[in-house]
């Protein structure tokens, strides 16, 4: 993983990445008010206006002197820092939009508090606006027959303008700040979605042909996992007059009622390498502290009925290693981080973190391209990164490993933690304190610069040097994941809907 300082990352970037929002006064009389002469004269009619000449007039520069050209640059807008700033009675935050490459704020109907990026055939690494996303995700209805399982295309997602462009004489379409287009198509989905994953398809691959399937998972608040094949969906939303068929699509592929009534937020997919559905793996856990494998064979789904049982409390997250197909890490209320193989014995795990976090450990995320390197983020706000060749083995007395890195700048839980698809170093975090944060381990603090970045005199947390950007905007958010085929694309998922952007600094 390669180094930089805070000094070549704010030459990159300038240092308002980080506070791309700002504080503004409202006004709370939409009225003109009452005009005031300060002269006290009396209002002269159009017929008293005398047209003279210009030069002939003289002026009394002791009353009004010469107005003189000011080279004074415009006063730079408050920068709101969570944490140190309170926003004050009538004060709304803005968003700085010099700072995005792209920005947009997403309503729908009910919450959708878990989501997940459906791979498309628009191609990788694609750089050209507008853009185009799309996710799957389910609601949370106002009463359980109420509920979808939703397939939303985000299209017209264009650059955001700004100020620069629009003084551009030579400006194209594509920095046009037009109002994206959300379209969706569903299937009825009985009780609230938890979570949401879909089927990882193999990098560089193209969405399969429609007669494929591919697969989602959504646990259910019934304490069911259902599987769906939302490949219709897809083809729906792309080609007109597509007609979805109806058996294939409204009812669930296959659904998991191993967890009995208990209900669940942990689930992961396995990445198999290929597209053959049937090398699938699923994981799911509940807060019974169990966790259950699904696995696929040539004649359809299989739900193994023995539990992984380590944990003591509700099993929070999941998630498979990039490198080793049999093992697997999860995450508890009961503050540990246990690593797992399928195929030990006792379905034990076989190494763990007893106490990374000082509360429940809500999410984790795996590193693919450095795979010792795990993620996790707690209920006290803290996001810790382990090294997973320090982790203990079960049945040694050797103690806890301290994390490589600690961050505290959260000041809620973290409610969701994703390493970056392509660079090792970079990772996107959210909270229930309404914040997107983006960070970069890759830079390092400079002794001699300590002193004046990390400054605030108005007390509360220092800046990190590693926290490269805040989003902020949303409400509650619950999810954040990068999208794998736009380079720096993040979306975020929250009560009031979706935000998708793209930042300078990333």
């Amino acid at each position: 993983m390669s180094k930089r300082t805070a000094t070549e990352l704010q030459t990159a970037s300038s240092s308002e990445n980080k506070k791309p929002f700002r504080q503004e006064k409202t006004v709370q009389d939409g009225g003109m008010g009452e005009f005031e002469d300060g002269w006290e004269d009396e209002f002269e009619s159009d017929e008293e206006v005398v047209q003279g000449n210009d030069d002939d007039m003289e002026v009394d520069e002791d009353v009004l002197p010469p107005i003189e050209e000011s080279e004074e640059k415009p006063q730079a807008p408050d920068v709101f820092i969570p944490g140190v700033h309170q926003l004050g009675k009538d004060e709304i935050l803005e968003a700085d939009d010099s700072v995005y490459i792209m920005r947009h704020p997403l309503n729908v109907d009910w919450p959708c508090l878990s989501f997940d990026i459906l791979r498309d055939s628009l191609g990788d690494e694609r750089q050209r606006y507008p853009a185009t996303a799309y996710v799957v995700t389910g609601t949370q209805a106002d009463v359980a027959k109420n509920n979808s399982l939703r397939v939303y295309k985000m299209s017209s997602l264009h650059k955001t303008q700004t100020n620069e462009d629009s003084d551009s004489e030579d400006e194209d379409d594509e920095t046009l700040d037009e109002d994206p287009v959300l379209e969706y198509r569903s299937v009825p989905h009985l009780g609230g979605v938890n979570r949401v994953r879909a089927q990882p398809l193999p990098t560089s691959s193209p969405l399969p042909p429609v007669s494929q399937p591919y697969y989602v998972a959504s646990w259910a608040e019934t304490g069911k996992v259902h599987i769906w094949d939302v490949r219709p969906l897809i083809e729906a939303l792309d080609v007109p007059g597509y007609t979805i068929p109806q058996q294939r699509t409204n009812q669930p592929a296959f659904t998991i009622n191993s967890h009995g009534r208990a209900e669940g937020f942990a689930m992961d997919w396995a990445s198999s390498g290929n597209s053959n559905p049937s090398a699938l793996r699923l994981l799911t856990g509940d807060c019974d502290s169990k966790i259950y494998l699904t696995t696929t064979t040539p004649s359809g789904f299989n739900a193994l009925s023995s539990p992984f049982t380590s944990h003591t409390g509700s099993v929070e997250d999941l998630q498979w290693s990039p490198s080793e197909a049999t093992v697997f890490a999860s995450s508890s209320v009961d503050q540990s981080v246990q690593i797992w193989d399928v195929r030990s014995k006792g379905r034990k795990s076989v190494a763990g973190i007893e106490k990374a976090h000082e509360s429940d450990v809500n999410v984790i995320s795996w590193n693919r391209a450095t795979s010792y390197l795990l993620l996790s983020g707690g209920d006290d706000g803290g996001i810790r990164v382990w090294d997973l060749r320090n982790v203990k083995k079960k049945g040694t007395t050797a103690p806890d490993p301290t994390p490589v890195a600690a961050f505290n700048w959260h000041r809620g839980p973290i409610t969701a933690i994703e390493w970056h698809p392509t660079e090792d170093s970079i990772f996107a975090a959210s909270g229930s304190d309404d914040q997107v944060t983006l960070w970069d381990l890759a830079v390092e603090q400079d002794d001699e610069e300590s002193g004046a970045m990390n400054d605030t005199p108005e007390g509360g947390n220092d800046v990190p040097p590693q926290l490269l950007f805040v989003h902020q905007g949303q409400k509650d958010i619950k999810e954040v994941h990068w999208h794998p085929q736009i380079p720096g694309a993040v979306i975020s998922t929250a009560y009031d809907g979706f935000n998708v952007f793209k930042t300078i600094s990333v």
